[in-house]
C-alpha cells in the first residue's frame, strides 16, 4: 500500500471551501437555525410551565372541590337535621292540639250529656208528678162519689185544720 500524501493546492481550496461554506452557514443559516432552535426551547420551557400551572390549579380546584362537597356534605346534614326537629315539632304541637281539642270535645259531651240528664230527670219529676195528680184525682173522685163520704172527708179535713 501506498501512502498518499496530501496535495497542498487540494488542502488550501478544501480550507477555503469550508471557510466560505463555514461563513454561509454562519451568516445566513446558523443564525435562524439557532433562533429556531432557541425559540423551540423557550416553547417547550413556556408549555411546561403552564402545564405545571395548569397542575397546580387542578390540584387547588381538586382541594376546593373537597372543601364545597365537604361544606354541602355538613349543610345537607344540618338541613336534614333541622327538618328531622321541625317534624318532631309539628307532630307534637299536632297532637298536643288534638289532645286539647280532645278534651275539650269530651267537656263538652259530659256537660251535655249532664243537661240532658238534668232535662230528662226533670221531665220524668213532672211526669211522676202529673200521673201522681191523676191518681189522686181519680181515688179522691171514687171515694167522694158518695155523698156520706164526701160528708166524712170534709169533717176529717175540719178537724185537721186548726184555727188559731
Amino acid at each position: 500500500m501506498e501512502l498518499v500524501t496530501p496535495n497542498v493546492g487540494t488542502i488550501f481550496w478544501m480550507v477555503i471551501i469550508f471557510g466560505v461554506v463555514a461563513f454561509v452557514l454562519g451568516k445566513f443559516a446558523w443564525k435562524p437555525i439557532l433562533n429556531a432552535l432557541n425559540e423551540r426551547e423557550k416553547n417547550i420551557d413556556n408549555a411546561l410551565q403552564a402545564a405545571e400551572q395548569a397542575r397546580k390549579e387542578m390540584k387547588n380546584l381538586k382541594a376546593d372541590n373537597e372543601k364545597i362537597m365537604a361544606d354541602a356534605k355538613k349543610d345537607k346534614e344540618k338541613i336534614l337535621h333541622e327538618a328531622l326537629e321541625l317534624k318532631d315539632k309539628i307532630i307534637a304541637e299536632a297532637k298536643q292540639k288534638a289532645d286539647a281539642n280532645a278534651e275539650i270535645s269530651i267537656q263538652h259531651a259530659k256537660n251535655q250529656i249532664q243537661n240532658e240528664k238534668a232535662k230528662a230527670i226533670n221531665e220524668m219529676k213532672q211526669q211522676v208528678t202529673e200521673l201522681s195528680l191523676m191518681i189522686a184525682e181519680k181515688v179522691i173522685r171514687k171515694e167522694l162519689d158518695d155523698e156520706g163520704k164526701q160528708q166524712e172527708m170534709i169533717k176529717k179535713l175540719m178537724d185537721g185544720i186548726k184555727l188559731n
